[in-house]
């Protein structure tokens, strides 16, 4: 999905809530102390590489070195370059500071739970996209924060995704001094009354 794509999925969703609770979810993956602590893991059969690839590119396009993320595979193959060669065995060493996104649009598989549960028990912060319908209880009970993707809701899961990622790479617009200067005197003048 290109920019201009994003932002029209931006555009017509403006009045849902779906960006603000996309936002919500950037921001909190943004708070990731160092390059590298944001780990993301899917299901056995859904290693989330898509996602990996764009927050790579938002951490690259937005100088926020805190959104490199690490994928982490179920089964890494022998000989795999090291950013693709990253474990299960890593979750074990997920420490405060540190994020662990799971993406999951079937129930979260039991093995998977677990390794969360433990990530969260050392102090990783555990941020999740949930699927299926009613989301994932349990997977949602051990995130700090989720957003739950209804199978034939406005969003689907890829395109929470987009939201997400895009969301998590915004640089904050602080508003020129020109702006703000025309701000002051509409409050001070007061409304404009027509005739």
């Amino acid at each position: 999905m290109d920019s201009g794509s994003v932002a029209f999925l931006r555009e017509l969703l403006a009045e849902t809530g779906w960006l603000d609770r996309a936002r919500e979810l950037g921001l909190a993956l943004r708070t990731t102390r160092s390059p590298g602590g944001l780990l993301l893991v899917g299901t056995p059969d859904d290693e989330p590489w898509h996602l990996t690839a764009h927050l790579a590119d938002e951490a690259r396009i937005s100088g926020l070195s805190q959104l490199t993320p690490t994928l982490v595979r179920w089964d890494p193959p022998a000989g795999a370059p090291a950013h693709l060669s990253v474990g299960l065995d890593r979750l074990e060493r997920a420490a405060r500071g540190e994020t662990l996104f799971v993406l999951s649009e079937q129930q979260a598989p039991v093995p998977l739970l677990e390794r969360v549960d433990d990530a969260r028990r050392t102090g990783a912060t555990i941020l999740a996209i949930e699927g299926g319908e009613g989301g994932d209880p349990e997977l949602a009970g051990l995130a700090h924060d989720a957003i739950a993707v209804p199978r034939d809701g406005l969003v689907t899961f890829d395109g929470a995704q987009h939201l997400v990622s895009a969301a998590a790479g915004e640089l904050e617009q602080r508003p020129r001094l020109r702006e703000r200067l025309a701000r002051l005197l509409d409050k001070v003048s007061g409304p404009q009354v027509t005739d």
